[in-house]
């Protein structure tokens, strides 16, 4: 297993004071003779998961408190030093590096798992980055509006179709601290109309989230800013119609984007604090899933990712409901069965009077395009497999 390090050099390369084996906890701890010990344990209200409360040999002799240190450290893990926000910097950028190099190579014809695949290359041979934060998204054409797509049970394994909008959604680890960018494109370079539409609508939302994001602002109030931007411009092309606030109120919103608009970030991708003591989940269609109701404040990290999706569950049911059936065009959302969907991924940091846009990847149809000529004149594709 390696050379045996003394205490010396644990010291040194974990920057601590002091360093004890774990065989000598309890005496150690009982030399200090402590009131109280208090150990980590609660429920990442994100995951649902509860953290695992230490145990060790001896713990029986001393007063242990479990209940009062998970909030505080949930807390410390909300608010960012000027040390994590520079590595989640970090992840940012070589993860915004490996996204262009995948639009870059991408082309039909291709299998999902190989910009999979690329992309855990770039992160780790240019960043040092061994694991992604999550598994990755890579979904291509209908897959594309499966939102967490490429599991075990859908490994990312459909070959890139000409006329396929892409969702590829990924992000590098470095020491522990995450990333999570989403970005979509066209496998063959090229936005169609309608799929040109459909991006500007997603993007036009997530700039003006980002724009009004800083402190004292409720998260909850960006979801509603996004919502109502995409059921507008949903109106404009034509696929809703009657009157935006009525449409709002009825949730058609939801119908396209199920999920909420971002979540804290850190050591997790869906990191802890979302719902602390005294603030609760608003039941209601997108706003259920929001994993955070709280009002924005400085060195908070948090992703933005809204989406408009066409997943024909939820639209055929609205087809049949009474209420939302008659803000739907029928006849033009036909044409996007099957279609997929779009979602835009950047990770920000609350600053004192705004926020910090992390994520650095070509974002309107135009730099997107750009990139995508400049890699299909200087990339070959790797061989089909």
């Amino acid at each position: 297993m390696g050379k045996l390090q003394g205490l010396e050099q644990f010291k040194s390369k974990y920057s601590v004071d002091t360093v004890h084996y774990i065989d000598d906890i309890s005496s150690v701890l009982a030399s200090k003779t402590p009131s109280c010990l208090l150990t980590l344990h609660g429920l990442n209200t994100d995951s649902g998961k509860m953290s695992r409360e230490a145990a060790f040999d001896g713990m029986s002799r001393f007063t242990v408190d479990k209940a009062a240190l998970h909030g505080e450290m949930a807390e410390c893990r909300v608010f960012k030093s000027d040390e994590e926000l520079e590595v989640l910097r970090y992840t940012n950028r070589i993860s915004s590096d490996a996204h262009k190099e995948v639009m870059r190579t991408v082309r039909p014809g291709m299998k999902e798992y190989q910009l999979e695949s690329l992309f855990h290359h770039h992160v780790y041979t240019n960043g040092g980055c061994r694991f992604t934060s999550y598994t990755c998204i890579c979904g291509s054409g209908d897959n594309a509006a499966t939102l967490h797509y490429g599991h075990a049970g859908a490994p990312n394994e459909k070959t890139l179709e000409d006329g396929d909008m892409c969702l590829f959604d990924m992000g590098g680890e470095y020491y522990c601290y995450a990333s999570d960018i989403t970005c979509s494109y066209p496998a063959n370079g090229k936005f169609t109309e309608d799929q040109k539409l459909i991006y500007n609508a997603v993007l036009r939302s997530s700039r003006a989230v980002i724009a009004a994001c800083k402190p004292g602002v409720s998260w909850v109030d960006m979801h509603r800013l996004a919502d109502r931007i995409q059921v507008e411009e949903l109106r404009n092309a034509g696929l809703l119609r009657g009157d935006v606030e009525e449409m709002l109120a009825a949730h058609v919103g939801a119908l396209f984007m199920p999920h909420g608009l971002g979540h804290f970030m850190g050591c997790d991708t869906h990191d802890v604090g979302g719902y602390p003591p005294g603030t609760e989940r608003i039941d209601a269609p997108g706003l259920k899933s929001l994993r955070t109701v709280r009002t924005l404040q400085p060195r908070m990290v948090i992703t933005v990712e809204p989406g408009i999706y066409f997943i024909p569950a939820l639209l055929d049911n609205a087809m049949r409901d009474p209420v939302q059936s008659r803000y739907l065009v029928a006849e033009e959302l036909a044409r996007f069965t099957g279609w997929g969907g779009v979602r835009i991924e950047d990770d920000i940091a609350i600053t004192d009077d705004g926020c910090e846009l992390m994520t650095v990847v070509p974002r309107t149809v135009e730099e997107i395009e750009t990139l995508m000529a400049e890699g299909r004149a200087a990339h070959q594709p790797p061989a089909k497999v």
